[in-house]
């Protein structure tokens, strides 16, 4: 820990106190990064919402054209002909009841959790065992759907999700470091473009206060909010 504490302190005076460009700031997250495991790079929004009030919570999913360079265990809760296509999907775990049953018993084995509509009334009994863990399926994220096979796709290419925190802030993974900067920098701009448009008529004031890049071990890296405002084209 004392090695690691020596490289983060080398690595923080290399950040200046400033926003940088969005290119200037992937460039030297990655000349920064000293762990020897694949660290995630993160973005950190700091918004002008109040989650307190139901239209100012932003919440929803977007596939990041790059993926997110992570292998997703995906397990769809289903039933007939769509049983077969999740399957050839590739989803990793499929069924019905018995899926259910599995998980009320405690089985947690799976990243993400993709229902059709009509298995959806039996997964109250299920609902205090995936709600607390972020992994109940909901129609706003894509993973209630009759169209399964779509999102298991969509899930395993690198689909995230991202929801306001009751401070205003959004934490949201865009890829890993080893990434090479262009698709780090696709991944960004999907994400921002994405929660900028998203702003709620009822936000006043500054909606995009602050913009941080970051890698799961490393110091964040300040982002120029206007050139980020920029990327929305709106």
């Amino acid at each position: 820990m004392k090695n690691k504490s020596k490289k983060l302190t080398e690595a923080q005076t290399k950040v200046e106190e400033k926003n940088y460009a969005i290119d200037d700031a992937i460039k030297l997250a990655k000349e920064i990064s000293f762990t020897k495991f694949d660290e995630t790079v993160d973005l950190a929004f700091r918004l002008g919402v109040d989650p307190r009030h139901a239209d100012q919570m932003i919440r929803g999913a977007i596939a990041l054209p790059a993926g997110t360079g992570k292998t997703v265990r995906v397990c769809v809760i289903t039933s007939g002909e769509k049983i077969a296509q999740a399957e050839e999907a590739g989803a990793d775990f499929v069924g019905g009841d018995d899926i259910v049953q599995k998980i009320a018993g405690g089985w947690l084995d799976f990243d993400r959790v993709i229902a059709s509509p009509d298995m959806m009334g039996k997964l109250g009994k299920i609902g205090r065992v995936l709600g607390p863990r972020g992994l109940m399926p909901n129609p706003k994220l894509g993973t209630v759907t009759p169209d399964v096979a779509k999102a298991v796709t969509e899930q395993k290419a690198g689909k995230v999700e991202y929801r306001t925190e009751k401070t205003g802030i959004i934490h949201v993974p865009i890829g890993k470091i080893s990434f090479d900067e262009t698709k780090i920098r696709q991944n960004l701009n999907a994400i921002v473009n994405a929660i900028v448009k998203a702003k709620p008529a009822s936000s006043k004031g500054t909606y995009l206060k602050s913009l941080t890049l970051s890698t799961t071990m490393g110091p964040g890296i300040k982002i120029d909010t206007l050139e980020a405002l920029s990327l929305a084209n709106i």
